[in-house]
């Protein structure tokens, strides 16, 4: 357990970002937080922001009744604004909005709304200031994720595959395609910390094959390496089959279950990480409490399968799983970006 105090180191780390989602003195700065945010970062949210001379108001809304079946775990999908107007048109007129809520808004309906206003919104993602320290956004990287989403963009198709059995394909035409390289700094524009990734959401139909998670993968909805190798048939986006023995199918048939939604099932969105300082080990160095595992969706030449809400092919859903694999390979057309898990050409 880390102690939750307010560092100033911490405090730089945050102006550094907001620095480059260029606040500027006078700027009007949502902190949007739920009473079950991490009150340390709020904290240093208002610190660093008043360093800025800017000027940061808070927002704070009831985190919601926990309806679902299950633990509601990194989804994207807040609901703690609850389509909340006043709110809303708040965070719409503000300049920047800090994102601290629990789950994030990346896939929250009130999104378009707030970014239709003319906002920037940077997700702060619910990890111990330590880890947001240690990942400090690369000014640098910004590029190179710039360069993988042009190539996702002009593809037709992606193929992944591992030694561990991954068939996989994608049709990426209609998809919407966007990287995050860990700040925003445009209207409209949305970003979390720590960044270094490209994904897609694909139309419906879009993805079919065989993904086997191996072993010492992550599914970081539970927050875990994997110890035996699971095998999911996707068809047409959907997961039709949970093959294999051991706690970890036996825990993802489970939760898939208890949505008792098929659209729990269907792909979110696919991609691959490109940051070089996000570490796959982290998650064996933190207590589940203080790691939110957004940066083992972007250690670099990691292929990233989610499934759950896709707002691009008209599915929502409050289930979700974030399955981060290693040693794939990752083709757009015949352009190779991860050769077994390592990034290539102009993205390494």
């Amino acid at each position: 357990m880390l102690n939750d105090r307010l560092e100033w180191k911490w405090v730089r780390a945050f102006a550094e970002v907001f620095r480059l989602c260029r606040v500027a003195p006078g700027d009007p700065v949502a902190i949007l937080a739920e009473t079950q945010s991490r009150e340390l970062s709020v904290q240093l949210a208002e610190l660093a922001l008043l360093e800025l001379e800017a000027r940061p108001f808070h927002l704070t809304v009831p985190t919601p009744p926990q309806r679902a079946p299950v633990p509601v775990r990194s989804t994207g999908a807040s609901q703690a604004l609850g389509g909340l107007q006043p709110v809303v048109g708040a965070l719409a007129a503000s300049t920047l909005v800090v994102d601290l809520t629990v789950e994030g808004l990346l896939h929250a309906p009130e999104l378009p709304a707030i970014l239709k206003g003319g906002a920037r919104v940077l997700m702060i993602s619910n990890e111990h200031p330590e880890a947001l320290e240690r990942l400090l956004p690369d000014p640098g990287l910004e590029g190179k994720v710039r360069a993988g989403v042009k190539l996702a963009r002009e593809a037709r198709q992606m193929r992944v595959g591992s030694r561990a059995g991954t068939e996989l394909r994608v049709d990426l035409r209609e998809a919407a395609s966007v990287g995050v390289w860990g700040w925003c700094d445009r209207p409209g524009q949305v970003a979390h910390w720590p960044g270094g990734l490209v994904v897609n959401f694909p139309r419906a139909g879009s993805v079919s094959g065989v993904l086997v998670l191996d072993t010492g993968d992550i599914n970081l909805t539970f927050k875990r390496y994997l110890q035996a190798p699971v095998r999911l048939t996707i068809e047409r986006d959907y997961v039709t089959r949970i093959d294999g023995e051991g706690l970890d199918a036996e825990l993802m048939r489970r939760y898939f279950a208890a949505w008792n939604d098929p659209d729990a099932y269907a792909v979110s969105h696919v991609g691959w990480g490109m940051n070089p300082a996000a570490r796959y080990e982290a998650l064996a160095c933190y207590d589940q409490r203080d790691t939110n595992g957004t940066e083992l969706r972007a250690f670099a030449g990691n292929f990233l399968y989610s499934t759950g809400a896709n707002e691009f092919a008209g599915r929502h859903s409050a289930g979700h799983f974030d399955l981060p694999l290693r040693g794939c390979t990752v083709m757009l057309d015949d352009t190779v970006v991860v050769q077994d898990g390592v990034l290539q050409g102009e993205l390494a």
